[in-house]
């Protein structure tokens, strides 16, 4: 066997990103407990989040990444409202990689594709409450005078695509207090 044929042999299949399919539903489901189950900063609830905002149509965006016929990654990207009136902004979350395949660069593809099809969509911005060494590389930064209430502002991120940051406090869609199946439309009081 030559040297080509062993690096052929042993190259990473492409990871393709598309939207969520119905056919998708579960898989998603699936990997989103299965990738926050170990993390002790989690509710638990990611699942229902996804589940609730699919259900109230709230999902702008719904990506996932396929490997070889396997759905390993989703994101979702859902509209927030700002307290001073600015419209156009959407929020980061959740989004999750199956634990075997975390640290191959998924995620980072999930969160590029979706910050570009956002920006194709003409949104203004995107926001998201996540790991202060992580979404720092996306261009997002915690902004003084933008927060989420009762949340910390170091794990509060934002990201203007036009450079114009808004002030005021950010709601994310109900959805993100689901605790439950929306079988039983459970959300948090």
């Amino acid at each position: 066997m030559t040297k080509r044929q062993v690096d052929d042999s042993k190259m990473t299949p492409k990871i393709v990103i598309r939207n969520e399919t119905d056919d998708d539903v579960d898989a998603i489901a699936n990997l989103t407990i299965t990738a926050f189950e170990p993390l002790e900063v989690s509710s638990h609830t990611e699942q229902f989040i996804i589940e609730a905002l699919r259900a109230a149509h709230a999902l702008t965006l719904s990506l996932v990444a396929e490997l070889d016929g396997q759905v390993v990654g989703h994101i979702a990207f859902s509209p927030v409202t700002l307290s001073e009136g600015t419209q156009g902004w959407y929020g980061l979350g959740p989004v999750s990689v199956l634990p075997e395949y975390q640290r191959q660069g998924i995620g980072k593809a999930l969160i590029k594709e979706g910050l570009s099809r956002l920006k194709a969509m003409k949104a203004q911005g995107c926001c998201l409450v996540g790991h202060p060494e992580y979404y720092p590389r996306f261009g997002f930064k915690n902004v003084p005078g933008l927060g989420l209430e009762g949340v910390p502002q170091e794990v509060f991120f934002a990201l203007a695509f036009d450079g114009h940051y808004p002030q005021g406090t950010v709601t994310f869609h109900e959805g993100f207090n689901a605790k439950g199946s929306q079988e039983g439309a459970e959300l948090l009081d």
